[in-house]
């Protein structure tokens, strides 16, 4: 789609180790692609997020930093498989195939693409790498626990981070402005961080207890993506 896609592969072509890994993957996409491109403005967003939960982790504000660390870099992966995949022209996601496949749409805005990436970032895969983690960590994902105070620890944060974006993000995938009316604000009122961050833990719960019984598993991952692909669809919808 774009003449630097090969470029893009290889930046994601390892699976990272540690958050300072993750931030050298994000910060090669962000030098890498053009404004006009859909996904630097997810990438961008993505990248504060990520500094910011290093910054934290670093400052010990966290009951149990290595976990949260753990589970940044195990989040992170998703992302970067999913980008790998698609533009090797290998099955992704659908809700990620819905972001990538309009990365050109020049009549959607900046922060649509922010907030479509976040979609199915946060509620397709932040609840397998929340398993991840804990699965690693030899516990399960359950409310009352320190992995979930650490968790909901950073809603706060992120919520600043995303309110700050629908204001500098407000205007086409160029750079151009919006008409003085749209439905825009509406999509972006209704989307909640903190909101998505909830239900991603709850399908947590839910995937590690399905563990043990694979087809049912794979029915609900399968389900998840698929609702999932059409709220990103809709998030992406050009502004007339």
């Amino acid at each position: 789609m774009f003449p630097y896609d090969s470029a893009l592969v290889d930046a994601v072509a390892a699976n990272p180790q540690t958050i300072p890994d993750v931030l050298r993957m994000q910060q090669s996409i962000q030098d890498t692609c053009a404004d006009a491109d859909g996904l630097k403005w997810f990438n961008g967003l993505y990248l504060h997020v990520t500094q910011a939960v290093q910054a934290r982790v670093e400052a010990g504000d966290f009951a149990n930093p290595a976990w949260m660390a753990a589970l940044d870099v195990e989040f992170a992966c998703f992302y970067f498989n999913a980008l790998r995949a698609s533009l090797s022209g290998q099955p992704a996601p659908d809700c990620w195939q819905a972001v990538f496949d309009r990365r050109n749409q020049t009549a959607v805005a900046r922060i649509q693409f922010a907030l479509a990436g976040m979609n199915a970032h946060i509620n397709n895969d932040l609840p397998q790498a929340v398993v991840a983690a804990c699965q690693a960590a030899s516990t399960l994902p359950a409310h009352g626990t320190d992995q979930y105070d650490d968790f909901t620890a950073l809603n706060s944060t992120l919520d600043s981070l995303v309110e700050e974006a629908k204001q500098t993000l407000n205007v086409r995938l160029p750079g151009d402005a919006l008409p003085p009316v749209t439905n825009l604000e509406d999509t972006m009122a209704a989307w909640s961080m903190t909101a998505a961050r909830e239900s991603a833990w709850n399908n947590a719960e839910l995937l590690a207890h399905l563990a043990g019984f694979a087809c049912l598993r794979d029915c609900f991952l399968d389900t998840l993506d698929g609702f999932t692909a059409l709220a990103g669809k809709t998030l992406l919808v050009p502004v007339p």
